[in-house]
């Protein structure tokens, strides 16, 4: 055993050689760690054949099974088991390599697919560059990667409707609507409704899929009147999103935020400026809850 620790952070040392001595010491003990923990997991398993642990316990202790500490991130592998949907990595401030190593190692633990939200085009090119085996796309309009198992598009349940202001919010949409569909959601998007011209919104063919939606998420910049509108047509919970789409007053979103957070539309809930990917995280739940 201390034999095959020796050559693996021998191995992290050739590949990450600007990585403090200290990580390598914290690589080590990693290894050991994970050791004990299947001859932890293991243990478990007997104790459930044997009848002397219940199923229900057992799920609980694995619950509480550790994170990867892997020196620059801790990425969290039994997200998944605990929460219903697995780790999702946020590009933005991560270097190309971190993200890359990230993604490698959750899919590594058996995750089988990583979103990866804020993804630039820099760290696009590297993942695509140095992916070997892995399947990997990338949305240039979302900013969204997936590392892995991609979009299904056949098994999808339920319907998310997402509409937006204007055609500027779409990428705030998109974030919205390849998130849901990564996590197996229907998603039908109603573009540039917005109440400039509300009429475009009050057609047969938008207010049928508005009428038949199980989550709404309204998206939009300026003033945010959109969410109020669609809340007081929908008969189910709306999310909406204030974009940083606007002139100098609206305070880069900070205007549209105040005024759906004062909606006077009930069953409308609002996340932060831009945050798509938390629109479509908590739609998804909403979906298939």
């Amino acid at each position: 055993m201390r034999f095959l620790l020796q050559k693996r952070a021998e191995f992290y040392h050739k590949r990450h050689w600007y990585l403090p001595n200290a990580v390598y010491n914290r690589i080590i003990l990693t290894e050991v760690e994970n050791t004990v923990e299947e001859r932890e997991i293991e243990k478990l398993l007997h104790a459930v054949k044997d009848g002397t642990t219940s199923i229900e316990d057992a799920i609980l202790e694995l619950k509480k099974a550790p994170f990867e500490d892997m020196g620059f991130a801790r990425p969290d592998i039994h997200r998944g088991l605990r929460q219903g949907t697995a780790e999702v990595i946020y590009g933005q401030g991560k270097t190309p390599e971190q993200i890359f190593l990230i993604a490698g190692k959750l899919l590594e633990k058996g995750q089988k697919s990583v979103l990866i939200t804020r993804m630039s085009v820099e760290a696009a090119n590297y993942f695509e560059e140095n992916k070997k085996s892995i399947r990997f796309t990338y949305d240039g309009m979302s900013r969204i990667g997936i590392a892995g198992e991609q979009i299904d598009e056949v098994k999808r349940t339920g319907k998310i409707v997402i509409a937006t202001g204007g055609t500027s919010d779409m990428a705030v949409a998109e974030e919205a609507a390849k998130t849901a569909e990564l996590f197996g959601n229907h998603v039908v998007r109603l573009y540039d409704v917005g109440v400039a011209g509300l009429h475009r919104l009050l057609n047969k063919q938008c207010m049928d899929e508005i009428m038949s939606a199980k989550v709404i998420i309204a998206i939009a910049g300026m003033e945010g009147a959109l969410a109020s509108v669609v809340g007081g047509l929908a008969d189910c919970p709306v999310i909406a999103v204030p974009t940083s789409v606007g002139y100098g007053a609206s305070f880069g979103g900070l205007s549209a935020l105040l005024s759906m957070l004062n909606s006077c539309a009930s069953g409308v809930s609002v996340v932060n400026i831009d945050n798509g990917f938390g629109a479509g995280y908590l739609a998804s739940m909403i979906n298939r809850g």
